[in-house]
């Protein structure tokens, strides 16, 4: 083999790059499996009779979501796939995986990388099966057939959650189908943000800026900021982040504050006429988000989940805001390119989003 002359422009091993995150995905999917709760006792008629409406609901609801937003004419009404808290896990596992797998992140030595690779699938597993016992539903656009997307509903959460608020099944199941639905036409309806998304993923962990030394000089800002912030873990996450891994970071909360937000709206927007108890159903489930034992909030505030309660808040501020402004054709203008998504800032001040784009 020939020898690399000084000065060559070749590049030094420590700067190669390989593909996807450290993480052995087939243990995270194991550990999920066997770590997460079984759930709530029912009956196998009750059993089935959900799983039949929840993927009829599906339907009829991402027709209603249609009607609100004005988008997805013309596109194919799909069931969801309703699902126990394993397949769900399991399914979280994939789409992970599928998403991160074009990351190019600093070469690291095989018995490095397989150490750190079976920490962090034992991480995953293990937040995957405390999240399989709460989350009701998903929109997937990385899962399914060769990556086409797939919409989850969780039926025994849906389950628990249900006889949890009191409220009436038909109603709460259609609820929560209206923002998975809502979810899903995002990313169908909307030819270019499936692309954007996963492009932004790869970008914000294939920044390598993150290096030791920058790490300890911006250690210091983040725990006095942590300390004002009563705790917000996120406010940590931002700044233990480089300039350019959090100008991507911006970005990313930015887009994920407004599909989440927008679902939110669009669930509730529907009306008491498809959902009647919809009124009902807003408060009670409000309350719950925010309640808890001690540990379950702990452990919902270590995993980012007190920051995506109030995404949820602000996003649908943000499009209510909007749409009283301009009605909902003219909120659509977001949908147009990356250049319309409205940043962080603007998604606390509508207005500046309305003087820019409209």
């Amino acid at each position: 083999m020939q020898s690399v002359p000084t000065g060559s422009a070749a590049t030094p091993p420590a700067l190669e790059t390989e593909r996807g995150l450290p993480v052995n995905w087939d243990l995270a999917r194991r550990t999920a499996a066997r770590l997460v709760q079984p759930g709530p006792p029912t009956t196998r008629s009750e059993a089935e009779e959900l799983v039949d409406r929840l993927r009829a609901d599906a339907v009829v609801a991402e027709g209603h979501v249609r009607d609100v937003t004005g988008l997805g004419a013309g596109l194919p009404l799909l069931p969801a796939d309703v699902v126990d808290r394993p397949a769900w896990a399991a399914a979280a596992v994939d789409g992970m995986a599928a998403l991160t797998a074009g990351a190019r992140l600093p070469r690291t030595p095989q018995f490095a990388r397989a150490v750190t690779g079976a920490t962090a699938g034992l991480q995953v597993g293990s937040v995957l099966a405390y999240l399989g016992g709460r989350v009701l539903g998903q929109y997937d656009p990385f899962g399914g057939a060769a990556g086409s997307g797939r919409l989850l509903l969780v039926a025994p959460n849906v389950h628990g959650a249900q006889r949890a608020l009191d409220v009436p099944a038909a109603d709460f199941g259609l609820w929560v189908c209206l923002h998975e639905a809502t979810h899903r036409l995002q990313f169908t309806a909307v030819p270019w943000l499936r692309d954007f998304f996963a492009a932004e993923i790869g970008r914000f962990l294939s920044i390598a800026d993150s290096g030791a030394g920058g790490l300890l000089n911006r250690m210091p800002e983040a725990l006095r900021s942590l300390k004002e912030s009563r705790g917000d873990a996120l406010v940590m996450v931002e700044l233990l982040q480089g300039p350019e891994q959090r100008a991507v970071l911006d970005r990313l909360l930015a887009l994920t504050t407004l599909l989440e937000g927008h679902a939110d709206h669009v669930m509730d927007a529907v009306g008491p006429e498809v959902v009647p108890s919809v009124a009902t159903i807003r408060e009670r489930f409000t309350i719950r988000r925010r309640g808890g034992g001690l540990l379950d909030r702990i452990l919902r505030a270590l995993l980012g989940v007190e920051a995506k309660v109030k995404q949820y808040a602000l996003g649908s501020a943000f499009t209510s805001y909007v749409v009283l402004a301009i009605g909902m054709d003219g909120f659509n203008r977001v949908w147009e390119s990356p250049e319309t998504l409205p940043t962080r800032a603007e998604l606390a001040d509508p207005a500046a989003w309305l003087r820019r784009v409209v």
